[in-house]
């Protein structure tokens, strides 16, 4: 069971999102609070995924990003926003967020990218995939991304463009035919050696370094 914590202070966000996933499958959602709750709410009650509004008006989504990173079993969290402004995906995803959604992400995948989130995959809305990967990192960064991407071993590369593509722990387990905790720990392995705070970054990395033909 998949065990999600839902952060808007909108209660008709709250609400609404609860009511979609608690409908799924195999998901439960164990709290929906608005942001002056989120931190203490997750210390209790210890979420796999935190779906989480990324402007609020009594606390900023990025500074509880922070903090929820910072718990000894951190949960996964994506940032839920209605604007796809760049300096709010680039700020999230250098803080440890896992995925960025729109308010508007059809209600039917809602609980498809809360397992992926769960096992280990990286959530974008297609509406900021284009901002992310062309905006996120710097013009100078291809270089540092290729010298980057000589620490890895041979395993590693392949695990990296995996993960690039999207897929989860299972999925590259599934490929490779690995265990799901080998995978996980080659991705913890390739998340040191490039120095980045999550698999969104390591991706956008192995994308601007070439190693995949499109975004």
């Amino acid at each position: 069971m998949i065990r999600v914590l839902v952060v808007d202070d909108e209660a008709l966000i709250r609400m609404g999102f609860q009511r979609i996933l608690e409908a799924a499958d195999g998901i439960e959602v164990i709290a929906a609070v608005p942001g002056g709750q989120a931190l203490q709410t997750a210390q209790e009650t210890g979420p796999d995924v935190v779906l989480m509004d990324i402007r609020m008006p009594d606390v900023d989504g990025l500074t509880v990003l922070a903090e929820l990173r910072r718990l000894p079993h951190p949960p996964v969290v994506a940032m839920l926003t209605t604007f796809d402004m760049d300096e709010y995906v680039a700020t999230a995803l250098r803080s440890g967020a896992a995925g960025f959604l729109l308010k508007d992400t059809d209600p039917e995948e809602l609980p498809f990218l809360v397992r992926s989130l769960a096992d280990g995959g990286t959530v974008l809305s297609a509406k900021v995939t284009r901002t992310v990967v062309d905006g996120y990192l710097d013009a100078g960064s291809q270089d540092r991304a290729a010298g980057s991407l000589d620490r890895l071993t041979d395993r590693e590369r392949t695990v990296l463009v995996l993960i690039a593509e999207g897929l989860s722990n299972t999925d590259i387990a599934t490929r490779l035919h690995l265990s799901t905790g080998t995978v996980k720990d080659h991705v913890s392995a390739i998340l040191t050696k490039l120095e980045v705070g999550g698999r969104v970054q390591a991706a956008l990395l192995a994308q601007r370094a070439g190693l995949l033909k499109d975004p």
